[in-house]
């Protein structure tokens, strides 16, 4: 969520260069099921181009109607859709309309708060009524200061409000820069990770061979700098050496990441993690719990892509805390 918050932020202030408003959009409830869960959000800009999408695309046409009033008046609004008769989901959804209007102290609160990896939250005042209702709207809550993200006058009204905790995006390191670490690194931005890539010191590649990464550094193992990994990044380690990938996993052992991936075979990690505790015999059991190798799941994969795809279904089943099963074998809603 954090990643399509910050690239509606983006949007807007480019929308906000060319002197075009723009609508900001929140599921804020649904009854019963739906594509996409509260706390989705997409952007309008005046010119009618859309940023992000809320549901399977059948929803965007009603809003993108139902928005030409805020622009013109400015004022927020509820809508609802009923998706039991349309979309074949079974669920009504609750819909905040409002112009996204920030102060300027927020764009700077906003930028540090993500290089500086903490989390902040978003709460959202509405109603499950149709119209416009005074005092409906969102502000962002960073290092405990309010931040109305539109105009929200004062109300006598008992408002329901939803509250969202918003973490550091999301964040993959790759150890490597061979072809599958390439298309590890463009699957993974395509999900809306932040990827870090780090090579040797004596690699000739640079970032510009990284379609999406956000960051690469070219340095040896103990010059790595391990302070921005927390509990929203995974690490992978396929640099293809095994000398390196053990440098790299000694300096990682102080580190609390969510995954640590290991490429190749079965007999190298266990080798790798032989001589990892050589190294390290009172390592905290938590942290070997951390370490998947062979990384990715058993989806018969096989070329690089295939490859990437396996390792990050299984850092998303990680993260989510899901045990990988075909969905027509699981009982209950797909979400549950």
């Amino acid at each position: 969520m954090t990643h399509e918050f910050k690239d509606i932020v983006k949007a807007h202030l480019k929308a906000k260069q060319d002197e075009l408003k723009t609508v900001l959009v929140t599921v804020v409830a649904l009854d019963g099921s739906s594509y996409r869960k509260p706390g989705v959000r997409m952007l309008i800009i005046e010119d009618n181009e859309m940023i992000g999408a809320i549901s399977g695309g059948c929803v965007e046409k009603d809003i993108l109607q139902q928005s030409q009033s805020v622009f013109k008046d400015g004022i927020s609004k509820m809508m609802t859709y009923d998706g039991r008769y349309r979309l074949g989901c079974e669920g009504v959804l609750y819909i905040l309309l409002e112009e996204f209007k920030p102060n300027e102290a927020f764009f700077e609160v906003f930028e540090n708060c993500l290089k500086s990896r903490e989390a902040f939250v978003i709460a959202s005042n509405y109603l499950k009524k149709e119209g416009t209702f005074q005092g409906i709207g969102s502000a962002a809550e960073i290092n405990g200061k309010n931040y109305c993200l539109s105009k929200k006058p004062k109300t006598n009204i008992t408002l329901l409000q939803f509250n969202q905790t918003m973490p550091p995006c999301f964040k993959l390191m790759i150890f490597g820069t061979e072809h599958d670490a390439v298309k590890l690194c463009q699957l993974a931005s395509f999900n809306g990770w932040e990827v870090t890539v780090v090579s040797g010191p004596l690699e000739s590649k640079t970032i510009k061979n990284f379609s999406g990464a956000t960051a690469f550094y070219s340095v040896s193992p103990d010059d790595l700098e391990l302070k921005s990994i927390d509990n929203e990044t995974a690490i992978v380690l396929m640099s293809h050496n095994f000398a390196n990938d053990l440098k790299y996993l000694l300096e990682l052992k102080d580190t609390k990441p969510v995954y640590i991936g290991m490429l190749g075979p079965l007999h190298r990690r266990e080798k790798l993690l032989s001589q990892f505790l050589e190294y390290c015999p009172d390592i905290d059991e938590q942290f070997l719990e951390l370490i998947y190798g062979p990384a990715g799941l058993n989806i018969g994969a096989e070329t690089p892509q295939e490859i990437a795809i396996s390792i990050l279904s299984e850092v998303l089943s990680v993260i989510r805390k899901q045990t990988p099963i075909f969905l027509k074998a699981k009982t209950g809603g797909i979400h549950t």
